[in-house]
């Protein structure tokens, strides 16, 4: 499912939309962009759009593009995946895709809104993430965000030709609202 909108400070998270697939489709096939996702190959565009159809369906994940509030330009995506509403937990992810925009703080203000969102609206117990070690960017924005260090996976994922080893980090709700 599309996520609703959630105002920060200098960000917005805002629905996904069709017009969004080409936008995605060139991040994707931008090698500097995707140094630290585990794909082999660029989405095609009709990947790209079945795959926002999808989403758009599913019960288990929660998805929204990153939008600059003093013009709207979408910077990035975020998301809840792998609902277990049992257990009332997620596992979460980010890009910022627009290179321009990185190193400005925008991920930690993501990152906190859709936490905020799993735990105070969702009523999520846990979010769980996982991020190449050599992303020592996305793993500040997460830990400023409250998430903290679960271990390491050692040899966690093959790309690009070699092993990758893997920070595990999780929040959890008692955690983040003794911050609030």
């Amino acid at each position: 499912m599309f996520g609703p909108i959630l105002e920060g400070e200098r960000v917005r998270l805002v629905p996904l939309t069709p017009e969004l697939a080409p936008l995605f489709c060139a991040w994707f096939a931008d090698t500097e962009v995707t140094r630290y996702l585990s794909l082999a190959y660029p989405p095609t565009l009709d990947f790209e759009k079945e795959w926002l159809e999808k989403v758009g369906r599913s019960s288990t994940e929660v998805v929204w593009a990153a939008q600059l509030k003093e013009n709207e330009k979408v910077i990035g995506t975020t998301g809840l995946h792998q609902l277990d509403w049992q257990n009332r937990s997620a596992v979460t992810g980010n890009l910022i895709g627009a290179k321009e925009e990185w190193g400005k703080g925008y991920a930690s203000e993501i990152v906190a809104l859709r936490t905020d969102y799993a735990f105070g609206t969702l009523g999520l117990e846990k979010l769980k993430t996982l991020v190449y070690t050599e992303n020592t960017a996305s793993r500040r924005a997460l830990e400023k965000a409250g998430y903290q260090t679960v271990g390491v996976a050692r040899h966690e994922r093959w790309h690009l030709g070699r092993w990758h080893d893997a920070w595990l980090g999780e929040a959890l709700r008692d955690d983040w609202l003794a911050r609030q």
